[in-house]
């Protein structure tokens, strides 16, 4: 296979491949960052301690966490169907994308919250902030630098999701992969997804870290 006939398909594989991360991601910002703050909110000694509600919380993530991304594809692909219309395609892949990586990031995001100074945490109470106002005032904007470096972490796992869940026809550089290179001998095309993948993650990586040390630098200042 020559370049010229690589890189149309390279490029849509990268297309469907950010398509389905940058989804993906958003959707597990949205669930996984509540369920984080709320693990550390329903604790032993957390301002809404709760056993029961944290541990079938805690019980939820760890099992959501155990399950190999691969064997969580073909699990949810009739509730795939059911949600998106279909089990394939980038738009599918979505489902089992954010349904793995929510819990791993609301891990990510317990230990980044419980990093806070809980002196701040008392001088918010102290003069009278409610719970809303300890979330969003000291532990949320406290955290952030750390809660950008988790993200940071997601999204680069959701890029090897994606290529894994090219196996069960999610597109992308992973079926691209199976398909143009594993499946046709193309070592040339398998070496060149390679490098696009790696190309994705040096990119992803380089940009949180440096929100990260901005926003680093800018708590340093402020205090």
């Amino acid at each position: 296979m020559t370049w010229d006939e690589m890189q149309p398909i390279l490029i849509q594989g990268t297309i469907d491949t950010l398509y389905m991360v940058g989804w993906s991601a958003l959707v597990t910002v949205l669930g996984g960052l509540p369920l984080g703050v709320l693990l550390v909110l329903t604790d032993r000694g957390g301002l809404l301690a709760n056993r029961a509600v944290n541990k079938a919380v805690g019980t939820v993530v760890n099992v959501g966490r155990s399950l190999p991304f691969i064997v969580l594809v073909v699990a949810l692909i009739p509730f795939t169907r059911l949600l998106v219309g279909t089990s394939i395609g980038p738009t599918a892949a979505v489902v089992p994308l954010s349904i793995g990586a929510i819990p791993f990031f609301a891990r990510l995001v317990e230990t980044s919250v419980r990093e806070v100074d809980h002196g701040l945490v008392e001088a918010v109470l102290s003069m009278g902030g409610g719970t809303g106002t300890v979330v969003f005032k000291a532990l949320l904007p406290q955290s952030l630098p750390s809660l950008v470096g988790g993200l940071t972490t997601t999204v680069i796992t959701l890029v090897g999701y994606s290529a894994m869940a090219g196996a069960v026809g999610a597109e992308g550089l992973g079926s691209k992969a199976i398909t143009y290179g594993y499946q046709r001998f193309e070592t040339g095309f398998m070496i060149a997804t390679v490098v696009v993948l790696l190309v994705i993650v040096t990119v992803v990586q380089l940009l949180g870290d440096g929100v990260v040390r901005l926003l680093s630098r800018r708590e340093r200042t402020a205090s």
